[in-house]
């Protein structure tokens, strides 16, 4: 009787097949405008203030707004795609982008910027979780770490470059252009979903949890909430802070409860945190998302306060972390695919912790290109690390089971960057607190990096829970 003989590796048989390759392809730049839109504000907050004649304590509310809004819809992706079908959701949700962009552009005030930038982490909210899902649900579990390198580029870069392209805008334009800037990436992502992606009809049978709805997103957005109010005045311990995070928790707690009960009809189905690669990843991408988020906070700030650039300065001087993340990206998926997530992932954590320890002993006189040659090394680390972990999370799951594992893995990043923010945002303004020289302000980054260095440390042994190398199913 005759047998097929298994294809050799690199043969066709391990390459993407060009249809799973083109919804790739058409997500990932609808996607973009999500990723750089999260992080583009973050050096305008003082142009907006002045120019909208508002004071700091209402004009970040531009960005804590579009946050709570991400973190409201989230949970609520996987009933909306079964309720609309994956490519209705995503053309809504990329339209609904595009229309708070062009609100958001055309603000006349801080509060009508804040309401409009409501509208796009709506969008958004979907568009983020709906971007693995669509893709993983096309793949059919083949081919999944090259598929991941190069749907996770728009996360790994946002951070990245969406702070030198916010600082390129406003050296050369006007601020309303950050919102503009949106509309080519919304047009073009939209022309080639209605081409590319395909039509699956909706589950009109799925209701709404609506408990669970009411429970879990209220918590999410009060956990992250909280979080963002933390400052040195005050510390975690303050009303402002303590409250929402505890009734966050509560609240989160109160659907883990409820779910449980509901089981498959839950909001999110939390039953999938029994399958050890998906709950080792979301642990570990929760703490790499402290580590990137919040080390992405402590770099512009050191280059400004302590080295004296401008906003522009400090966001060219982390291309090369940029770079390094591009690096490393495809090599990180052809490996995981061929040995497996585990031993890719604690590779990328030992190079990303490595990388961060010399941020704990810099000084004013540090020479910049050491820095940058430490940050080129540091994103090989982070980028290559994405990989496997994301990879890791969808291994073994059904086409049903996607997009909740897909909820799950977005807020466990979201509430690791927030987490990561507030920590180093303490250690910092703790150890610095009423610093008048240049020495004790340098002794508090360097506190700070050393626990941004500790938050990546702590994802090394719990690499050895994502699995080795496994047979790729088939679709």
């Amino acid at each position: 009787m005759a047998t097929t003989a298994k294809p050799p590796l690199g043969s066709d048989a391990d390459r993407i097949d060009p249809h799973v390759l083109k919804i790739a392809v058409t997500i990932v730049i609808g996607a973009l405008a999500v990723v750089f839109d999260s992080t583009i504000l973050s050096v305008a907050i003082n142009d907006l203030g002045r120019d909208l004649h508002a004071p700091l304590s209402t004009i970040q509310w531009v960005s804590t707004g579009y946050l709570l809004a991400l973190a409201i819809t989230m949970p609520v992706a996987g009933w909306a795609q079964s309720a609309l079908g994956g490519k209705r959701l995503w053309i809504l949700s990329l339209g609904l982008f595009l229309i708070g962009s062009i609100l958001s552009a055309s603000a006349w005030n801080a509060p009508s910027l804040i309401a409009f930038r409501v509208v796009q982490g709506i969008g958004g909210g979907f568009m983020m979780t709906l971007t693995a899902t669509l893709i993983m649900q096309a793949a059919g579990g083949r081919n999944i770490g090259k598929l991941m390198s190069l749907i996770t580029v728009p996360t790994a870069l946002g951070p990245v470059l969406g702070p030198v392209l916010g600082g390129i805008i406003l050296h050369f334009g006007d601020w309303r252009w950050m919102f503009l800037i949106n509309i080519p990436f919304c047009v073009v992502g939209a022309w080639l979903a209605v081409r590319n992606l395909p039509a699956d009809e909706p589950n009109t049978r799925t209701p709404l949890d609506a408990i669970g709805f009411l429970l879990l997103s209220p918590g999410v957005a009060a956990l992250i909430y909280g979080l963002s109010r933390i400052d040195g005045s005050s510390g975690i311990t303050g009303a402002r802070v303590l409250v929402p995070v505890l009734l966050g928790l509560v609240l989160i707690a109160a659907f883990a409860a409820w779910a449980l009960r509901r089981r498959s009809r839950a909001l999110v189905d939390i039953r999938l945190l029994r399958h050890r690669p998906l709950a080792a990843s979301s642990v570990m991408l929760l703490l790499t998302g402290a580590a990137l988020y919040g080390t992405m906070l402590l770099l512009p700030l050191y280059f400004q306060q302590l080295r004296g650039t401008d906003a522009l300065g400090a966001g060219l001087l982390l291309i090369p972390q940029g770079i390094g993340t591009l690096l490393s990206r495809s090599v990180a998926g052809k490996y995981t695919d061929k040995f497996g997530p585990r031993p890719v992932a604690l590779a990328a954590f030992v190079i990303a912790c490595a990388a961060t320890i010399p941020f704990a002993f810099v000084t004013p006189g540090t020479s910049e290109i050491f820095l940058m040659a430490v940050l080129l090394l540091r994103g090989i680390g982070l980028g290559a690390a994405m990989i496997p972990l994301s990879s890791a999370g969808f291994a073994g799951l059904s086409r049903d089971e996607i997009p909740h594992a897909s909820i799950l893995i977005r807020l466990t990043q979201q509430l690791g960057g927030s987490i990561g923010t507030a920590v180093l945002i303490v250690v910092l303004q703790n150890t610095a607190a009423g610093a008048h020289t240049a020495d004790a302000l340098n002794h508090g980054f360097q506190q700070a990096f050393w626990w941004a260095t500790v938050l990546t440390a702590l994802s090394v042994p719990l690499c050895l829970l994502l699995p080795g190398r496994q047979r790729s199913e088939q679709a």
